[in-house]
């Protein structure tokens, strides 16, 4: 069952007045609260830029800062779970046992995009040890944000959350706004990491690592590596090619 939080309703205070003759008075003040908002989103998620989606909503970018949780102090995991973009019904809850990526994400953000291919490659390397993915994805336009998952190759699933009530759930660890950001999640059920801002590799394989060891999902040393891969699939068209090759005929 999805998470449902009821948004929160802030009373607008009454503007006071500018005394006459005080030209420039307003004006100063509008930028000041200007400033205060944006550095308060900033310091929300430790970052500075800020992403425009749907309905006039503003998030934030975090600098891609990383927490590590140890085992005496990773709390519970909300009980939220939602649809994706299949129609398939999946809950937090259907992933324990194994070690579990949240990704929160939107078509409309430029730094999940850049980060993309980092959670398709360890996705790839890690599937064998335990640990699966799961996008949230929020704030967005379903139609767009299906043909991103389409044109990106994204082989993982996704919860289509439109109002943004799963990254609410989990707003005593990640501020709601922050996006992209990423929680890992232990086969208990309980908050291992977190990174606020687009990840990289090094950095998510080595929240995972530890992980895998702990739970005994096997070696993250011998996994095989999508680079590696990569490298030999692009050799191997010329080695066919020069293999195919007939020899010249010597007339006989």
């Amino acid at each position: 069952m999805l998470f449902s939080i009821r948004p929160r309703i802030g009373r607008r205070s009454d503007p006071g007045r500018t005394p006459r003759g005080a030209p420039g008075t307003t004006s100063r003040a509008r930028a000041l609260a200007v400033s205060a908002a944006l550095l308060l989103l900033s310091g929300c998620a430790g970052g500075t830029d800020i992403e425009t989606g749907g309905e006039e909503d503003r998030f934030v970018s975090g600098d891609g800062s990383a927490t590590v949780f140890e085992a005496g102090d990773r709390v519970p995991v909300p009980e939220v779970g939602g649809t994706t973009f299949e129609g398939d019904e999946l809950a937090l809850a259907d992933y324990e046992g194994r070690i579990l990526v949240l990704n929160v994400w939107a078509s409309w953000c430029g730094p999940c995009r850049a980060e993309q291919p980092v959670l398709d490659e360890v996705f790839a390397e890690y599937g064998d040890l335990g640990v699966d993915f799961l996008g949230v994805n929020i704030k967005d336009n379903e139609t767009a944000a299906l043909a991103y998952t389409e044109n990106k190759g994204v082989e993982y699933p996704s919860l289509y959350d439109q109002p943004g009530e799963i990254p609410q759930a989990f707003r005593e660890t990640v501020p709601p706004r922050a996006i992209p950001s990423t929680l890992v999640i232990s086969p208990e059920g309980e908050i291992a990491a977190r990174v606020i801002g687009p990840t990289t590799y090094g950095q998510l394989t080595g929240l995972l690592d530890p992980l895998v060891v702990e739970y005994g999902f096997g070696d993250p040393q011998e996994r095989p590596r999508v680079s590696e891969q990569d490298s030999e699939t692009s050799d191997d068209p010329e080695e066919e090619g020069s293999s195919s090759e007939e020899p010249a005929g010597d007339g006989d």
